[in-house]
């Protein structure tokens, strides 16, 4: 067969160089390149197009096709299918690409340190979440301590005084007050003696008294009927005496304030006439009597008069609706101001029945002593106990009620009601402790165990609400150790504000506002549940 020489081409291609991604793709390229070209078209943008193959060296292909081929061993082995496919030669500079790698990010600002916002909750976190797991571990620890520590600090409740009376001038009164100093100087200064040189207008503190204030049913009580049934209540008073022990007495000549050797008297005009029953009340001058070259004062022991012209030293007294009868007692030495006080609570008990006995027809009497303010504010606060009762009784329902669920396994009543026997345990230890070592009780302190309850209860439910929130799979040391881990920040401020209203009563000038928080224990908190199938 004749040689035919391949026509030139237009020049010689460059050939592109093929990576392994361009050899898997070349061919579906190569035929796209193609076609372009026929149709006059620019191939787009890409690898380069396969070569042609390489020129023969040799002989022409027909020459070597008509050349016997060698048989037997010398044969050349002949090519199967597969390499009978079209291959695309590659460069032997042509390196395989390395595998591509996921570049890694850079930070923004690598000089700076992340802040974490919550290291004080992790802190809280993490310790309540062990004290957590210790209380699920060790269950009769906690729950027996409690009751123990309880009971060895309820034992103070002896030392709570039964029968003391309140100081309210002590407890209701600034201290380190201005008025107190001034009143230590004039004490200081100006002496006084209940004994022998008693004068009202020289005392600076408030004495041991009995105020009568009697008011007459007539115009006036300045006539002798009158002023006869006020001088028998006078007597009748004046004779009152109280049994002691061992068969003695206090009488009023006993307890009664004295200027020189006689009992100061209830009211001067009423003395007189007690010692000149002829005394003409319809002469009397106010607010100063001349009584036997003595001046009376009367400012303060008449009430609802009406005055006539002038007379002596003041003014006629024509019309009085009203007297007042003042008993002082002898009130600074204490030996004298406790029997004082004894005839005096002993005057109130019996003073309804002296007023029955004399069977008062022309006047009316009603009395005032040192001690009713003290007796009444004692007596509010104990009718004030039934109410609390019922606080009582209405916080505990809520408290039990609101923990009821119709799920038996979440129910959790009985982890409700150990809530409130945690509460009523911190108020028997607390006031306990407090008695232990001698602060004083006051009366004002009965309401706190109502606060004590509402404080504890919340932090239960709180508790109980952390509870519901665990996984029901795990055990009872994991559950506890996540409910205290949840509930570690809100018992915590609840905690804080507590101690904050605390301190804010110790820093009060008021001794019974710093006594009333002395008695607001913290409520304990009751680490063993009831109910753990929950």
């Amino acid at each position: 067969m004749p040689w035919v020489e391949p026509k030139p081409g237009p020049g010689p291609e460059q050939k592109p160089k093929l990576t392994k991604r361009d050899s898997a793709t070349g061919p579906q390229w190569y035929q796209e390149s193609q076609e372009s070209e026929s149709e006059g078209k620019q191939p787009p943008p890409g690898p380069l197009a396969p070569p042609k193959p390489p020129e023969p060296s040799g002989p022409p292909a027909s020459e070597q096709d008509d050349a016997p081929l060698p048989e037997g061993d010398d044969a050349p082995p002949r090519p199967s299918m597969l390499d009978d496919a079209p291959r695309l030669p590659l460069e032997l500079d042509d390196a395989p690409l390395p595998e591509e790698e996921t570049p890694e990010p850079t930070a923004i600002c690598r000089h700076r340190h992340r802040c974490h916002t919550d290291c004080l909750e992790g802190l809280l976190s993490r310790a309540f979440q062990w004290l957590g797991w210790q209380v699920g571990a060790h269950p009769w620890i906690f729950l027996l301590a409690p009751l123990m520590l309880t009971a060895a600090l309820g034992t103070g409740f002896l030392y709570l005084p039964k029968d003391k009376e309140e100081d309210l001038e002590e407890h209701y009164t600034p201290v380190g007050s201005p008025a107190k100093a001034e009143r230590r100087f004039v004490q200081g200064h100006f002496t006084t003696n209940d004994s022998y040189r008693f004068s009202a207008s020289r005392r600076s503190t408030e004495a041991n008294f009995v105020s009568l204030l009697v008011v007459s049913y007539s115009d006036s009580l300045l006539d002798p009927a009158t002023f006869a049934e006020v001088s028998k209540l006078d007597g009748a008073v004046q004779d009152l005496h109280v049994a002691r022990e061992k068969g003695s007495q206090i009488e009023y000549q006993q307890v009664c304030a004295r200027y020189r050797a006689l009992c100061v008297p209830p009211n001067p005009i009423l003395y007189a006439w007690q010692v000149n029953k002829t005394l003409n009340l319809s002469s009397i001058s106010f607010p100063a009597y001349n009584h036997g070259g003595h001046p009376l004062y009367l400012t303060g022991f008449f009430g609802g008069y009406i005055l006539g012209g002038s007379l002596g030293m003041g003014q006629l007294l024509l019309r009085a609706k009203a007297m007042r009868l003042l008993y002082y007692l002898k009130t600074e030495d204490p030996e004298y101001d406790v029997q004082s006080k004894q005839w005096l609570t002993h005057l109130l008990d019996q003073f309804t029945n002296i007023k029955n006995i004399l069977a008062l027809k022309k006047i009316e009497v009603v009395h005032f002593t040192s001690l009713s303010r003290q007796l009444e504010f004692e007596a509010t606060s104990v009718t004030v106990i039934p109410v609390f009762h019922l606080a009582y009784i209405l916080i505990i329902l809520f408290a039990v009620t609101s923990c009821f669920r119709f799920d038996c396994i979440r129910n959790k009543m009985c982890v409700a009601a150990f809530g409130v026997i945690s509460a009523f345990l911190a108020v028997v230890s607390g006031f306990g402790l407090l008695l232990h070592i001698g602060v004083p009780f006051v009366i004002i302190v009965a309401n706190s165990p109502f606060l004590i309850l509402g404080v504890g209860v919340d932090d239960m439910f709180i508790m109980i609400s952390a509870w519901h929130k665990t996984n029901l799979a795990d055990d009872i040391r994991e559950r506890m150790s996540n409910v205290y881990s949840k509930a570690a920040v809100s018992i915590t401020i609840t905690t804080i504000t507590n101690i904050l209203a605390l301190y804010t009563g110790i820093m009060s000038s008021f001794r019974a506002s710093f006594r009333q928080q002395m008695f607001l224990p913290q409520p304990k908190r009751k680490y063993c549940y009831s109910n753990y199938d929950a």
